[in-house]
């Protein structure tokens, strides 16, 4: 989605746009161009007269009905000529006809005709019966409208005739007439002047037909549409006239199927459209154009219908597919609002409907959690559990059946999150208002109740009460935002069972588009967490991503957590997952913007404010994981615009030389730590590291794995990455790893000449490879997903692949002759790759091993020093010293680089040396020291917090000292930086530092009198 460079003064539809009808003067909407209709008839009827296809008798009455009874818009006879249009008449002739024939009272016409740069569509249709409508127009959003390319965007206008297709039928003719746009002057660079021009990037027919006041108004919506990123609204009552002008601006290619679902929405209030027209323009904004009138029969006032619709199209343009919303469905149907309710519902009921149920629970609490075998059997039953007990489709047709309960829960929903004080005008209400008052919610108890009555069995009831406890778990929404591009929902996870989420969440935050679903969730207040997206490489793949987001996202989560015990961000993450087919970037564009919606506070007064049931104000910080890594500049730029006064830390990972990031691959930040616990274990153990045989995951292309090349000095001898498997037993060539690692390439561009006579690669596109031993490989791709069980080294250096590749279903394979293990040390780098009891069997093999959550932390260092800095200095310091300058970094960059870089590695070692203390101390194995270390460090540094530790002015500056780099503090000032720095993050810094002193070195069972002797001593040493 293109931004424009000035900053924006607003991101919500202005008041004028709901709180009055704008009365616009009865002006054409285009120009007609001259076209002289009784020549071209003329013309036409000579044609049909060679042609011989109607009855001579009939040809000029056929003829004087098309061109001055039908009623059809002059648009139609200038872009077609006379040769087309009379083929279009015996066509119609036929139609009639053929119909006549059938005696049903009705006449069905539809033509279409395709060239390579237009189309023209033209089908009867009565005013306000949507379904042939919705299908033609369906086809149209699919074929010409959905494109988000310029190069190839389509301008359409559609007209209906005023006049029907013959005295005994009802219908009308709708034609619409699509062309390919062609711009009045070359695609503009996006944040010149030119792209606010409408007359530089506007289509040149659009200008040569479009008046002026209708070119102001279409102007004022593009400004609008480049001010954020969701649609722009705009409406006026065409003067001494029932019709209403509804113009909806928004970025090309941002949403799906809008026009179609515009005119279902239009229709379900009782309107109808008597012509509508879609333009593009070249600086990447789409803009809608709909006259709408009332149906005779229709009995709410024109008014009330109006504000439905505009109230309305937000929700429609973030879901144009909702499967919840029909209108050709009877007395069942439910509302837009309704509706979308229900799609989150049936989205939120397929992540946390309770799956297992009180049978699986009675099994885990007498399962020997030391029998791998018994955990192996309950692992796969509960799979088995999550995918079968409640499937996409039966949370649907439960959902479906029940449109009454879904109606009161709505209400229920809505009087808690509507802000009804800012729909008033003239103390009449706005739409929304006005349902409110129709429908008095129940109360959460007589919800309860209606739902036990109602459902008829456990199924039924349990789908039912997932949307009884979204309702009351949703604190926050942005479903009342008209500019939203997805809806947002802050959550209290207290609706988590602990069965399956034993460690509860501070936050969740679920976010649904129309082309993909996300999460977010954080352990503490202050937090920070890399945003990922989850790729599915098929339907199938898909079905099974959509099962486990929310695990995964949890997962890696609490995972970040235990990770970021010594720093002053809790754990968090995030989680998108598009839907097949979807841009990622656009999808992480709409995740970020509606995830915005809940964090700033509009003060303008002009922004539809949220009802916040959090009661404090929230700031989350995001950073770089899989997908997301070039998608952090343009976060931090949106926050930004956005108007969020901390945009300079609101990501990480970002553009050095532009945005004053400091990059995880260029500096080695993550890999820096991992090294530091290969670096103890080869100390301790006396080793020399270039004896030590080494097996890594994650290829010369990742961060990971080409800076555990770059710094590593051991005998490799084999790597699996996303292309496939190499393996030397003498070791792999190191200057070609080094090569490819600088070049940050796959090990298929690995020079194979290079290799022993018992070396090889195998790609996952290979088939039936045979291998220097005689195996044959049938297929690469499933030797790739299996090769870190195979092969055997000293040690084990994950640096990629997916969570649980290691489970407790597979760790056997590594294990050999009953006892000895494939792998001697492992330090694991990527996160989640083995699994809580795999890694136990492994060390009950005898494996020192080092897991994700102590050993992957350097990152998360980097990236905590990252936010401090864009916390610490104003705009002007951060843009003189942060970043670049001729191309180069300045002097403070690469001293605050080396201060991050000393931090990473005196952190990591220092928790290294605690772990192997301990474990020496109590044979306790080193996975779960590493969590009774950082469950301890994360308890204590809540303790702290709670304590007036930090206002003991001594303590606090010795400590702070330290927590500040002292490339800032001589730069700025302590005094200054404290003044700065938001007050809940430095005691959340004071905290996180005095508790990893204190953990370190006394380890995670000391005690009270132990800290009270460390805090003295901090104490006197200052």
């Amino acid at each position: 989605m293109p931004h424009s460079s000035k900053p924006s003064s607003s991101h919500a539809l202005t008041d004028r746009s709901y709180s009055a009808v704008k009365v616009q003067k009865a002006v054409p909407e285009t120009f007609s161009s001259k076209v002289d209709k009784k020549a071209q008839a003329e013309r036409v009827i000579s044609i049909l007269e060679k042609d011989g296809m109607l009855p001579k008798e009939r040809i000029r009455s056929e003829v004087n009905w098309f061109y001055e009874d039908l009623g059809i818009d002059i648009t139609y006879f200038i872009l077609e000529n006379a040769e087309t249009i009379a083929s279009h008449i015996v066509s119609l002739y036929a139609a009639k006809i053929s119909e006549y024939a059938k005696n049903t009272g009705h006449i069905n016409i539809e033509l279409q005709k395709r060239t390579n740069n237009s189309a023209v569509f033209i089908h009867s249709s009565e005013p306000g019966v949507s379904l042939s409508e919705s299908q033609w127009e369906r086809k149209i959003d699919v074929e010409y409208l959905n494109k988000p390319d310029v190069n190839h965007a389509y301008r359409l206008e559609s007209y209906r005739s005023t006049g029907v297709v013959a005295e005994n039928a009802p219908e009308q003719l709708r034609c619409y007439f699509l062309q390919e746009c062609n711009f009045a002057e070359p695609v503009p660079n996006l944040y010149s002047e030119a792209a606010r021009d409408i007359r530089s990037v506007a289509d040149k027919t659009f200008l040569t037909k479009t008046s002026e006041p209708i070119l102001k108004i279409y102007e004022d919506v593009m400004q609008q549409a480049l001010e954020h990123d969701g649609p722009a609204i705009e409406m006026f009552q065409v003067e001494n006239s029932s019709e209403h002008h509804i113009v909806v601006g928004y970025r090309m290619g941002s949403t799906s199927n809008f026009f179609s679902a515009v005119t279902d929405l239009c229709h379900y209030y009782g309107l109808y459209s008597t012509r509508k027209s879609v333009e593009h323009f070249s600086n990447g904004i789409t803009i809608m154009s709909i006259y709408l009138k009332p149906m005779p029969s229709e009995a709410p006032p024109i008014n009330i219908s109006i504000y439905r619709v505009l109230e309305e199209v937000s929700l429609i343009y973030a879901l144009p597919d909702n499967p919840f919303f029909s209108v050709h469905e009877g007395e069942s149907k439910l509302g837009v609002q309704e509706a979308t309710y229900a799609y989150v519902g049936w989205l939120f009921a397929q992540h946390f409907c309770n799956r297992l149920g009180t049978a699986y629970e009675a099994l885990r609490e007498i399962i020997d959690e030391s029998d791998s075998h018994q955990l192996a059997i309950l692992h796969d039953i509960k799979l088995r559990l999550r995918e079968e007990t409640f499937t996409r489709q039966s949370i649907f047709e439960v959902i479906k059946s029940f449109p009454h309960i879904v109606r009161l829960l709505y209400a229920r929903f809505s009087h808690t999150h509507y802000s009804q004080q800012t729909h008033m005008t003239n103390d009449e209400p706005t739409s929304a208002h006005y349902k409110l008052m129709s429908e008095k919610p129940l109360s959460e108890q007589e919800l309860y109740d209606t739902i036990i009555e109602s459902a008829s069995n456990s199924h039924e009831r349990q789908v039912l009460l997932a949307l009884l406890a979204f309702n009351k778990s949703v604190l926050k929404t942005n479903f009342y935002t008209p500019t939203k591009v997805a809806l947002s929902f802050r959550l209290d996870p207290s609706f988590l069972p602990k069965s399956e989420y034993p460690i509860p969440p501070f936050g969740v935050i679920f976010v649904v588009g129309s082309d993909f679903r996300g999460f977010h969730v954080r352990f503490r207040d202050v937090a920070r967490g890399g945003i990922r997206i989850v790729r599915s490489r098929n339907k199938e793949n898909y079905s099974i991503n959509q099962r486990t987001l929310f695990d995964e996202n949890y997962d890696l989560a609490r995972t970040q957590h235990l990770k970021n015990k010594d720093i002053p961000e809790g754990g968090a993450k995030g989680t998108i997952l598009p839907n097949l087919g979807a841009d990622p970037s656009r999808c992480f564009e709409k995740y970020v913007d509606s995830v915005l919606d809940l964090l700033i506070k509009d003060t303008s007064g002009i922004k539809e404010p949220i009802v916040d049931l959090v009661g404090s104000e929230e700031i989350l910080f995001f950073g770089p994981d899989e997908g997301t890594a070039n998608m952090m500049d343009w976060g931090a730029e949106h926050a930004r615009l956005r108007g969020a006064p901390w945009w300079k830390s609101f990501t990480t990972g970002k553009t050095a030389s532009t945005l004053g990031g400091v990059p995880h691959d260029e500096f080695g930040m993550t890999t820096l730590s991992i090294r530091q616990y290969i670096h103890g274990i080869i100390n301790f153990l006396g080793l020399k590291e270039e004896d030590v045989t080494k097996v890594q995951t994650g290829g010369p292309d990742g961060d990971l794995g080409s800076n555990e090349i770059l710094q590593s000095k051991d005998k490799t001898v084999a790597i699996i990455d996303g292309s496939g498997v190499l393996h030397d037993p003498i070791g792999l060539d190191r200057g070609e790893l080094v090569r490819l690692a600088k070049e940050r390439r796959m090990i298929s561009h690995f020079d194979v000449s290079k290799l022993s006579p018992e070396g090889y690669r195998v790609l996952v596109e290979d088939r039936n490879v045979t291998l220097p031993s005689g195996q044959v490989i049938t297929d690469g791709f499933a030797f790739r997903n299996r090769a870190h069980l195979l092969f055997k080294a000293d040690l084990f250096v994950p640096c990629g692949g997916r969570p649980e590749s290691i489970n407790i279903s597979n760790v056997n394979e590594l294990i050999k002759d009953g006892d000895k293990c494939n792998y001697k040390y492992i330090v694991e780098g990527a996160n989640l790759f083995i699994t809580r009891q795999a890694r136990l069997e492994l060390e009950k093999h005898g494996v020192i091993l080092y897991p994700d959550a102590s050993a992957n932390k350097g990152g998360v260092t980097s990236s905590s020093l990252e936010v401090l800095v864009g916390l610490s200095l104003s705009d002007e310091e951060y843009i003189s010293n942060m970043l670049f300058v001729d191309g180069k970094p300045t002097q403070f960059y690469m001293d605050y680089v080396r201060d991050i870089q000393m931090n990473i590695a005196r952190n990591a070692y220092s928790e290294f040396e605690a772990i192997w203390r301990e474990h020496k101390d109590t044979g306790k194995p080193r996975s779960l020291i590493s969590t009774d270390m950082s469950n301890a460090l994360n308890r204590l540094s809540l303790q702290i917090e709670n304590t007036n530790l930090f206002d003991q002015e001594v303590l606090r500056s010795k400590i702070l000292k330290l927590v500040f780099p002292e490339t800032l503090v001589n730069k700025v000032g302590l005094d200054v930086l404290v003044k700065r720095v938001p007050k809940s993050y430095l005691k959340s810094a004071f905290a996180a530092q005095v508790a990893a002193g204190f953990i370190y070195a006394k380890g995670p069972r000391a005690s009270y009198v132990d800290f009270y002797d460390y805090v003295s001593a901090l104490l006197q040493s200052s």
